[in-house]
């Protein structure tokens, strides 16, 4: 597996995440095909990387259970 350079990366915080220190999920939406996933309160323990067909079908999937 290749290693990917998210350096200059933007990261943006999800909607979800709320501003009292939990759940804080931010994404990097400017690296497609890729989209990399990390913890806000936690950057530097790594990166999720999905591809974008994974990440859409992801949150369908967890869009269709909060109904």
């Amino acid at each position: 597996m290749r290693a990917i350079d998210l350096n200059g990366v933007t990261w943006r915080k999800s909607s979800y995440s709320n501003t009292s220190g939990g759940e804080c999920v931010e994404l990097a939406p400017n690296l497609l095909p890729l989209v990399p996933v990390r913890d806000t309160k936690n950057p530097a323990h790594g990166t999720l990387v999905f591809g974008v067909d994974a990440w859409s079908e992801f949150v369908g999937s967890v869009k269709g259970q909060a109904q």
